[in-house]
Parts: C-alpha cells; sequence; structure tokens
C-alpha cells in the first residue's frame, strides 16, 4: 500500500501501467477520480485498458476508500492526520485542491483527467482553477441540475439516514451487494465488484459522506455549476448512461450544451457505471476522444 501525505491527510494512491511496475514510466500520465462512496478500485479495469498508452494514477478522496479513517489497516506506519488536515473542509473546491496537492507531492505537472459522479464535480472546478496542469479530461456520469427544495430536503434526510446507519454485519449478508448496487446498475456486475462498492461504502468516514452530500447536491451547486461548465477551456468528453437514474443523461447534455469545448456521448443501456457495464463501447469513446493528442511515446513534459 501506497500513500502520501497532502494537506496533512494521508490519501492512498497506486500506480496501475503496462510494465505493472508501481511507478511511472514516462508515458502520459492519466489520472482517475471516483465518486461518492466509492474508492479507485472500480476504476482498475479501466486502468488496465489503457496502461498501453497512459501510465495511470488511482487514488482515494479524503475520507473514503483506503484514505478514510476507517478504512486503515492496523499496521500503518503513519498516522491517518496530521498538521491542519482537521481545519479542510467538505467543499468540492477543497477536493480540487487536494488533487492539486497530489500532483504536487508527485511531481505531476501535467495531466490528463478521468473522472466520475462526485469526482467529476470535483473535476469541473479543478480545470478552472488549474487548467494549465490538464491536457484532456473526462467527466463520466455527471451534469447539472435545477435546484428544488422540497426535493433537495428529502434527499438530505433520506442520505443522512443511509450514510448514519451502515452496520457492518451488512457486509455478510447474502446478495446485500446486489441489493445495495441495484440502483445505479442496469447490467450487473461481478460479485467480487459489487462487494467491493459495499465494502467502500460501508468504511467511507461519516463526516465525509454525509459533508459531500450537502456540498455536491446543494442550492449553491445548483447556481454555480452552469457558470464552472460554462468556463471550462480544457476539451473535455462527457459521457452519460443512457439508463442513469442516479444522474440522468439529459443532465449531461445539459452541462454539455454550455461549452462548446465539451463533447457529450451517452452509451446505450448503461447506467451509473457504464465504464463497468458496457466496457467495450466506454474505452471506444474513450481512445477516440484521446487519440488525437496521445502517442504511446515517452513525454518527460508531463513530469516536473
Amino acid at each position: 500500500m501506497a500513500y502520501i501525505s497532502v494537506r496533512g491527510f494521508n490519501h492512498y494512491y497506486e500506480w496501475i501501467t503496462a510494465s505493472e511496475i508501481p511507478e511511472p514510466s514516462g508515458k502520459p500520465v492519466m489520472v482517475f477520480v471516483h465518486g461518492w462512496g466509492g474508492s479507485a478500485r472500480y476504476w482498475e479495469s479501466t486502468a488496465r485498458a489503457i496502461a498501453d498508452t497512459f501510465d495511470c494514477l488511482l487514488y482515494d478522496l479524503r475520507g473514503f476508500g483506503r484514505s478514510s479513517q476507517q478504512g486503515q489497516t492496523p499496521d500503518l506506519l503513519l498516522p491517518l492526520k496530521s498538521g491542519t488536515a482537521e481545519d479542510l473542509s467538505y467543499e468540492l473546491t477543497s477536493y480540487a485542491e487536494d488533487l492539486a496537492g497530489l500532483l504536487d507531492g508527485l511531481g505531476l505537472q501535467r495531466i490528463y483527467l478521468n473522472t466520475h459522479s462526485m469526482g467529476a464535480s470535483v473535476a469541473v472546478y479543478f480545470l478552472n482553477r488549474f487548467a494549465e496542469r490538464v491536457e484532456r479530461a473526462i467527466l463520466t456520469c455527471y451534469g447539472i441540475f435545477e435546484y428544488d427544495e422540497k426535493a433537495f430536503n428529502a434527499f438530505y434526510r433520506f442520505g443522512g439516514y443511509v450514510v448514519k446507519f451502515r452496520p457492518r454485519w451488512l457486509y455478510g449478508l447474502p446478495m446485500m451487494d446486489r441489493l445495495f448496487m441495484k440502483r445505479f446498475l442496469y447490467r450487473p456486475l461481478s460479485r467480487d465488484i459489487s462487494r467491493a462498492f459495499l465494502e467502500d461504502f460501508l468504511l467511507a468516514d461519516y463526516d465525509a459522506a454525509l459533508g459531500t452530500i450537502f456540498t455536491c447536491v446543494s442550492k449553491e451547486a445548483a447556481e454555480i455549476m452552469p457558470q464552472e461548465f460554462a468556463r471550462i477551456a480544457i476539451p473535455t468528453l462527457m459521457i452519460s448512461g443512457d439508463r442513469d437514474i442516479i444522474i440522468p443523461a439529459e443532465l449531461g447534455q445539459r452541462a454539455a450544451s454550455l461549452n462548446d469545448r465539451i463533447t457529450f456521448v451517452s452509451i446505450p443501456n448503461t447506467a451509473h457505471f457504464p465504464m463497468l457495464e458496457d466496457p467495450s463501447t466506454y474505452l471506444q469513446h474513450l481512445r477516440k476522444f484521446l487519440n488525437p493528442t496521445v502517442s504511446a511515446a515517452s513525454n518527460p513534459a508531463l513530469h516536473t
């Protein structure tokens, strides 16, 4: 396991490369950012599929996966938190600062970015604050929504209940993983992947899980995100699943319509995880978008 202190908080990260050596080889670097309640684990298959062209950096967001207090293993020598980590907020801009700090800590100057759901919302802020650090970006299953006070308040109540009541024994119940993932999928995933999703959700820090619910789905986000999408100056691909009920495809299409730098595609018969439900189609769109600018040759300009 590899950890790095970013802004006083230990973040888990890993490299996936064609040589299987856990360090960058000199190829262009693609950084993957996961969504709410998850971890970088679900990006592994996508990263391995493009490791012929990219050195892939996966990491777990602060408070989630292996970057959570509950996710720490007892044999880790470093404390989870140090310095000013206690002062960090759960605002999306704060997570964008985390990403910048991670790149600084690993000596990465310019990257490609592939993100999903809440990770895509973090990416939008990152693109507009650190544009010089990104070559191209992919936003998967994200978009803009309109504020509805009644619906938002109901969502907060439900989300608070779900985050608060997460007994660990749920992980041991037969078929609980399939039941947990049912709302997110149109096509079922393997049991190993579904169980990993459930485990990540159960291990997420309470404060991070609840705090990001309030910052991702808020009146402020509904008002600000259209402006943020309109400001993006980096060539960006938005990918939605046409059966997604978490973030419907029309929300992604609405965001893409605000900016001619954004290309929108919808993958048929997939929901909130098109990269896992139909990986071949997802990779086809990915490569088509990236091929004009990417060479498998070494590109030292991507590193400091």
